[in-house]
């Protein structure tokens, strides 16, 4: 089962209902990709699953950096979490 490790979006159950109201259990996938994502401020790529959905969301905010940075660090992974903790010492040491 794919999660998302920047946003937290993970499989949904829902139900199917037919017209005559039967309802069938079902579950719903994200769209969640390997994605190698440049870190401007790191000066290298990252390489992390990430739903579709989050990457619109990166180009709206204006890149990777400043999204994860933005980012609640509840729903984060380890991984994105050590991204996220490398960035900021990064630019406090700037």
């Amino acid at each position: 089962m794919s999660r998302c490790e920047i946003t937290g979006k993970g499989p949904v159950v829902k139900n199917l209902v037919s017209h005559s109201n039967i309802k069938t259990k079902s579950t719903a996938q994200p769209n969640v990709q390997k994605k190698r994502i440049f870190s401007r401020s790191l000066n290298q790529m990252v390489r992390l699953s990430i739903a579709t959905s989050a990457l619109r969301d990166m180009e709206h905010v204006g890149g990777f950096d400043n999204y994860i940075l933005n980012s609640d660090d509840s729903k984060l992974s380890k991984k994105a979490m050590a991204v996220k903790v490398r960035i900021k010492k990064k630019i406090s040491a700037k």
